[in-house]
C-alpha cells in the first residue's frame, strides 16, 4: 500500500528584504545593497533615488543564470505573490495578489511589491508553490480527509531563511479547526487525531499518540480559543550568526514529554527528558 504524505497548507516561500530571496535580488541596484547591515539596507531602500533606480532596472541575466529554474519562476510571478500580513493569511484570494493590487491601484506590480517590502524588514510576500493551483484550500482539504494520506509534509530547516513550516501543527488547530472562512473547516477531533495517534501509528510508535493508561505522557495543554499564530520573524541566532525564520504562537499552556513539563506558558523550563527513538523493526 502507498500512503501519500500531505501538507496542511500550501508549500511556499517567503520573500522579503531580509530573506534569502525576493523579486528584486536579481537587479543590479539591489545586489549592491545585500552586503549592508539590515537597518542600513532598509534606509537605502527608502531613499527615493535608490527606489527609482531599482524599479527602472530589468532583471539581470547574470543573476538569473545563477538561480535554478524554480527560483527564476518565483521572482517573476507577480500573480502568485501575496502580502502575508499579521496574522498571516495562507489562504489569500487571487484578488489580493500583487498583480491584482497593482491593477486596481494603477501602479506596476514592481512598485506595489517594492513599497511594501521597503516599509519594514518584517514584511513578507508569500509565494505558494504547491497546493494552491486554485486560490483556496479546497484541494488541500480533500487530501487531508483522504484515508490514503498522512499529515506531515513540511520543510524541516534546509531552507531556514526562506521557508518556515514549524507553525503548521498550530495552523492546523487554528485555521482548519476554528478560523477558516473561505470554505469548510475540519472537526477539531480529526485535526488532533491526524497529528497524534495517526502519525504515531503510521511510523510504528505504538506506545504514544493517545491519552490512555500505560501510554507515553507526551501532552500539549492548549487554550484553543485563544491560540494565535504570529507572522514569521527573522533571527540571527544560528552558529556564526546564521539567519533563520521563526514563528511564534500563543495558546500553549504546557508541554509535557514523558510526563515532565518542558514548556510552561510558552517558556522553556530547562528540562530535557527526551531521547532518540526508533520505530520497532527499523
Amino acid at each position: 500500500m502507498v500512503t501519500a504524505q500531505v501538507c496542511g497548507r500550501p508549500v511556499g516561500v517567503l520573500l522579503g528584504a531580509d530573506t534569502a530571496l525576493n523579486p528584486f535580488s536579481i537587479r543590479p541596484g539591489y545586489q549592491a545593497l545585500l552586503k549592508l547591515p539590515v537597518a542600513e539596507r532598509m534606509a537605502r531602500l527608502q531613499d527615493p533615488a535608490v527606489r527609482a533606480r531599482i524599479l527602472s532596472e530589468a532583471p539581470a541575466e547574470e543573476y538569473l543564470r545563477k538561480l535554478s529554474q524554480f527560483r527564476q519562476h518565483i521572482v517573476r510571478r507577480w500573480n502568485r505573490m501575496f502580502k502575508l500580513g499579521d496574522p498571516p493569511d495562507y489562504e489569500p484570494p487571487e484578488s489580493e495578489s500583487i498583480a491584482a493590487i497593482a491593477a486596481r491601484e494603477g501602479r506596476t506590480p514592481d512598485e506595489v511589491a517594492y513599497d511594501y517590502l521597503a516599509e519594514n524588514p518584517d514584511h513578507f510576500l508569500f509565494f505558494p508553490v504547491t497546493g494552491y493551483n486554485v486560490d483556496n484550500h479546497d484541494i488541500i482539504r480533500t487530501m487531508l480527509t483522504d484515508d490514503a494520506t498522512v499529515l506531515g509534509l513540511g520543510d524541516g530547516g534546509a531552507h531556514c531563511s526562506s521557508i518556515i513550516d514549524a507553525g503548521i501543527p498550530s495552523y492546523m488547530l487554528t485555521h482548519w479547526a476554528r478560523d477558516r472562512s473561505r470554505g469548510e473547516r475540519l472537526p477539531l477531533e480529526l485535526v488532533v487525531k491526524r497529528q497524534t495517534s495517526e502519525t504515531a501509528q503510521f511510523f510504528g510508535f505504538h506506545d504514544r499518540g493517545i491519552l490512555a493508561p500505560g501510554m507515553k505522557a507526551d501532552v500539549n495543554v492548549i487554550d484553543h480559543a485563544n491560540m494565535r499564530l504570529h507572522k514569521p520573524e527573522v533571527r540571527y541566532d544560528l552558529p556564526a550568526g546564521g539567519r533563520r525564520l521563526v514563528q511564534r504562537v500563543d495558546g500553549y499552556r504546557a508541554t509535557f514529554v514523558s510526563g515532565v513539563p518542558v514548556f510552561e506558558e510558552g517558556h522553556f523550563t530547562g528540562a530535557l527528558p527526551g531521547k532518540l527513538v526508533r520505530a520497532r523493526g527499523a
